[in-house]
């Protein structure tokens, strides 16, 4: 009881009291020490009930493999399995359901299929957890099998493969999903609705997120923390801040996840000194800051132009908090620095920098030269952003478009085949509308759509209005595809 209320000191009390122990107490113990994060406390637990000669149990060594589930620990945790396998309990459940999940959170995939598969008895946690391990690997086509060849599923086990699609960006796989689980009448819980908003808020799916918002609230999830927090971002990513601002308000115990998504809101939407007065609000409230919440208050001092107090919170991380800057918050103030055009200041940043940049930091620091002209910081800008020899295109479509600028035509040649060498290709613009809740998104290259010809013939006629009125026009070379709301969402 004390264990699960987290009295430890009267739990400990409790257990010292006891004139014989026995592995349902030691198991009580280790458990509650390791539930509050205290692995090392708990193993310490572990090796003192062995040099007391009491008999280990399966439970005993579920737990304690359950307080190995991290890096640091893997060694005892793998010496354990060793162990299981000559004492010949590694074909229980529990333990062997304990050893998967001790392997997913190592990350370790291989190793948590071969245990798995050699379970001779698989429960719906087994199966669960195996989905667990390939998300956490990013292996969402693996975990979608596991989900489909299991013979029966739990709530968690359907939130399991939905967060699995939501976290690696299928956001429209896990609105499928969340339909699928109205059809077959799964009654959803609360990280459900939490996940399936946060899919919405990805989208930028305004009209469908708030039909799902109703029945969030309508099952009385609404006050649900988690639940509000992830409606706080939908509504900031779709661009209502006043919404965002309205649900943030009525949450009764606001936590550091609250704060951060509304100000994070606020930082996406451009109005930097609303994120400072919420940052202060936060601070007034005694919740403590962490690298989130600075990355919001910097990126809206960014993107407010807002120098002298970027500069103020960025020295306040590390002086009132003892967060140490990270590449994302160096990557703000080169962004902010560099809109304002205090290029030389970007650059000693970066130079003095505790840390090799990496292509976002050096990403900014071109972008802000290009916009300033000032050819002598692009080229070393440049040089450095392709000596890091990344995969993604974004630096490499800046360098181009920057000698394009200029009329640079060979520096723009040899940037394309710079690209083309190494296999690079530029990840088409996207952008998308909801129209009478259909999502229309629009690429480029992509002529799927089934109102395309209309489409062209009304971006004709906008172009000839707009010529009309003595404006230029550049060439009208995006197409569409379309995706459909299921249909129960629809509804």
């Amino acid at each position: 009881m004390y264990t699960k209320c987290g009295n430890l000191r009267f739990a400990r009390k409790v257990f010292n009291s006891l004139k014989e122990h026995n592995a349902v107490s030691w198991t009580s113990l280790i458990s509650g020490v390791a539930q509050f994060g205290l692995e090392e406390e708990a193993l310490v637990l572990f090796n003192q009930m062995r040099e007391s000669l009491v008999a280990l149990d399966e439970f005993t060594l579920a737990t304690v493999l359950g307080a190995c589930s991290a890096q640091k620990h893997v060694l005892v945790g793998e010496q354990l399995h060793g162990y299981l396998i000559k004492a010949g309990m590694d074909s229980s459940v529990p333990v062997g359901n304990a050893l998967v999940a001790m392997y997913a959170k190592c990350e370790n995939s291989h190793e948590a299929n071969r245990v798995f598969e050699l379970m001779p008895i698989k429960d719906v946690i087994s199966w669960t957890s195996m989905i667990t391990v390939y998300s956490q690997v990013g292996n969402v086509e693996k975990a979608q099998e596991y989900f489909d060849k299991m013979p029966e599923r739990n709530i968690i086990t359907w939130n399991s493969m939905l967060t699995t699609y939501v976290q690696n960006g299928y956001w429209e796989e896990g609105l499928k999903l969340y339909n699928l689980m109205q059809r077959e009448g799964v009654d959803p819980d609360w990280v459900t609705y939490a996940t399936t908003i946060s899919a919405c808020a990805d989208l930028a799916v305004y009209k469908l997120g708030i039909q799902i918002v109703a029945l969030a609230e309508k099952l009385g999830f609404g006050s649900n923390a988690s639940v509000a927090n992830s409606v706080v971002t939908m509504y900031s990513k779709c661009g209502r801040m006043e919404e965002a601002q309205k649900v943030f308000d009525s949450i009764d115990e606001k936590n550091l996840i609250s704060w951060n998504a509304l100000m994070s809101g606020y930082a996406q939407n451009g109005q930097g000194r609303k994120v400072i007065e919420i940052f202060e609000d936060m601070l007034s409230m005694d919740c403590n800051p962490d690298h989130i919440s600075y990355t919001s208050v910097l990126s809206g001092c960014s993107h407010s132009g807002l120098v002298t107090e970027g500069k103020h919170y960025f020295s306040s991380m590390n002086k009132d908090f003892g967060i140490c800057p990270a590449s994302e918050h160096y990557s703000c103030m080169v962004d902010l620095l560099g809109r304002a055009g205090l290029l030389e200041e970007a650059k000693n940043l970066i130079d003095g920098l505790p840390f090799k940049p990496n292509v976002a930091i050096w990403g900014a620091f071109l972008s802000a030269c290009r916009i300033h002209r000032n050819s002598k910081l692009v080229e070393i800008a440049a040089r450095n952003l392709l000596e890091l020899e990344v995969e993604d295109s974004g630096g490499y479509v800046l360098l181009a478009n920057i000698y394009s600028d200029s009329g640079n035509s060979e520096g723009f040649a040899g940037v394309r085949n710079l690209m083309r060498n190494k296999g690079i290709q530029k990840n088409p613009g996207c952008s998308w509308v909801e129209v009478d809740n259909r999502v229309h998104v629009f690429t480029v290259d992509d002529t799927n759509h089934p109102q395309t010809k209309d489409i062209y013939i009304m971006l004709e006629d906008i172009n000839r209005k707009i010529e009309g009125i003595g404006h230029p026009h550049g060439p009208t070379n995006s197409n569409c595809s379309e995706f459909l709301i299921p249909k129960t969402l629809e509804d």
